[in-house]
């Protein structure tokens, strides 16, 4: 490409076409042509709302709107030349538009600006991302409500400060993430209602004064009306923001699980056994299976939450309305959709394939004294001590247990009646993990009758 093409571009008001360095920095075409398919939708939808007004004629919209799908198809099959010295993707198109149909190709650009054509692309795209990542917390979701089905009464031990506490069930556990994630889908369904205004006739800032139907271009794109004010419209990144805060949070849940799927395939615990698939071996070591993607997992949270604190620096300083930095949009937001994308598939496979150990999880279920809660709860309903006495009485049992070697079931009636006279045979009925489990009976306990209870509201909710 020239640099009298590129000089055309501009209409003719700069005498000398940029330099390298100038052209290296104000193109945008190396990234932003992944917004193709939006912006061709969008001068598709433009194009019949110029006729439907009478701004442009029947048949030029027609070999407008025919020839931007001839366009898309070059861009889909590969065989579309993207030219970095018209800058950006609808440069491009409207370039190689003039090549298929001719001048009528001229036309397309009536009523509207690279402003709000770049923020309707954006949005467009956004808003496909958001339905993507919806698409993939569900997998995951469904993922895990089977793994907490298949272990709703298994044991395990709950913990504080990966501590162990109180035990809890499999199932709860996994139900735990099941919440988690329904709430990153709901923001992003959240995300999506709000971004879901059309900037498309909002031309550079001020709209236009052709008699244009903003309304009409609304409805064929799928948004729910336009946006009301044109400066806001051209300058809001609102919804990208939205996005990347969404997607950081969800991106952090994932890491949470990355992180205890790491602890527990360890030799030191045995809780789960990852597949094959997502683990790889040591150059070194033959004994080892690494839990890679799940630190990988981890790691992507880094580049997700980066995204987010450089997209919020970029626009923290910019007057109304719009300007060039926010041409450093995109590739935050599109890198960031790519690793959450990436990290909600592995984790959905980690989760459908991985195995429960579900003796190791019972074993650690009873260490740690982690029925102690029990006992002093029993001490509180059944001999009426006040909790902060049952809660002395039990510290020093489990104080004597310690010392002995024991766990608290391992102690006999008569070592617990030393420390409060009071206490009877039936201690030992609350002392057991799955009688503990069962106890919980509370909405939202780890009782399995609670569990299933959450796994049947969850798969009807998600069917």
């Amino acid at each position: 490409m020239t640099d009298k093409t590129a000089n055309a571009m501009w209409g003719g008001r700069f005498a000398a076409g940029p330099d390298a360095i100038m052209e290296a920095i104000n193109a945008s075409i190396g990234f932003d042509k992944r917004l193709a398919k939006q912006d061709i939708e969008g001068s598709r939808a433009h194009a019949a709302m110029l006729a439907a007004t009478g701004i442009l004629s029947d048949s030029d919209a027609q070999a407008i709107r025919e020839g931007l799908l001839t366009v898309l198809s070059e861009i889909e099959g590969g065989t579309f030349q993207f030219s970095t010295a018209l800058e950006d993707i609808h440069m491009n198109v409207e370039a190689r538009l003039k090549e298929v149909i001719g001048e009528p190709a001229g036309r397309l650009h009536t009523a509207r600006s690279r402003n709000d054509q770049v923020a309707t692309d954006f949005r467009l795209w956004v808003r496909d991302q958001c339905d993507a990542a919806t698409t993939g917390i569900e997998a995951l979701m469904r993922a895990l409500i089977a793994q907490a089905e298949q272990g709703a009464d298994w044991v395990m031990p709950g913990f504080t400060h990966l501590q162990t506490a109180q035990p809890v069930t499999w199932g709860h556990h996994m139900m735990a993430y099941v919440e988690m994630l329904a709430r990153d889908r709901s923001r992003f369904a959240d995300a999506r209602a709000r971004m879901n205004e059309s900037p498309l006739g909002a031309a550079a800032l001020a709209g236009t004064s052709f008699p244009i139907d903003r309304h009409m271009t609304a409805a064929a794109l799928g948004f729910d009306r336009p946006m009301a004010n044109s400066l806001d419209a051209v300058s809001d990144r609102d919804f990208a923001l939205e996005f990347l805060a969404a997607a950081s949070i969800c991106a952090m849940h994932l890491s949470r699980f990355a992180e205890e799927l790491v602890i527990w395939s360890s030799a030191q615990f045995r809780f789960v056994r990852l597949s094959d698939k997502f683990s790889t071996g040591s150059s070194i070591m033959p004994q080892k299976k690494n839990p890679d993607a799940a630190e990988l997992i981890r790691a992507k949270i880094g580049r997700i939450f980066g995204a987010n604190v450089a997209l919020m620096m970029v626009m923290k300083g910019l007057p109304l309305t719009y300007s060039k930095d926010m041409q450093e949009d995109k590739e935050q937001v599109f890198d960031a959709a790519d690793n959450l994308m990436l990290a909600l598939a592995a984790m959905d496979g980690m989760v459908r394939d991985m195995t429960a150990n579900r003796e190791a999880l019972a074993a650690a279920a009873g260490s740690g004294f982690s029925t102690a809660t029990d006992l002093a709860d029993w001490l509180v309903r059944v001999l009426g001590l006040p909790f902060r006495d049952a809660h002395h009485v039990t510290g020093t049992l489990v104080a004597m247990a310690e010392a002995a070697g024991k766990d608290l079931p391992d102690l006999s009636l008569d070592q617990m009646r030393s420390v409060h006279p009071g206490i009877t045979q039936d201690i030992f009925a609350v002392l057991g993990v799955d009688n503990s489990v069962a106890s919980r009976i509370s909405y939202g306990g780890t009782a399995p009758a609670q569990v299933r209870a959450q796994i049947a509201r969850w798969k009807e909710l998600l069917s």
